[in-house]
């Protein structure tokens, strides 16, 4: 949990003055984007796993991130939703 607003790394999102396309709702890309941030530290752990047993889930995990990405990236509501709800069964 992050303990105040300066350690957040999503901050600039509640700063920005750029406006998200219409149809995006800030909310989605702000949870869209933690979900990506805390599956990112589970890929870490996947790489721990000695003898290269987490190689698997980790490729998973990192191309379910890339693809999160993406659907930012090209502001498609849709398939943020999609790896919004897969992300967030990622453990």
């Amino acid at each position: 949990m992050v303990a105040d607003n300066t350690d957040d790394p999503l901050d600039f999102i509640n700063n920005s003055s750029g406006e998200l396309p219409d149809g995006i709702p800030p909310d989605l890309v702000k949870l869209l984007l933690n979900e990506i941030i805390r599956v990112k530290e589970l890929i870490k752990y996947y790489d721990a796993i000695p003898d290269g047993a987490g190689q698997l889930g980790s490729s998973i995990l990192n191309e379910l991130v890339t693809e999160a990405y993406n659907s930012l990236v090209n502001y498609d509501v849709v398939l943020m939703e999609k790896y919004y709800a897969l992300l967030q069964n990622c453990d």
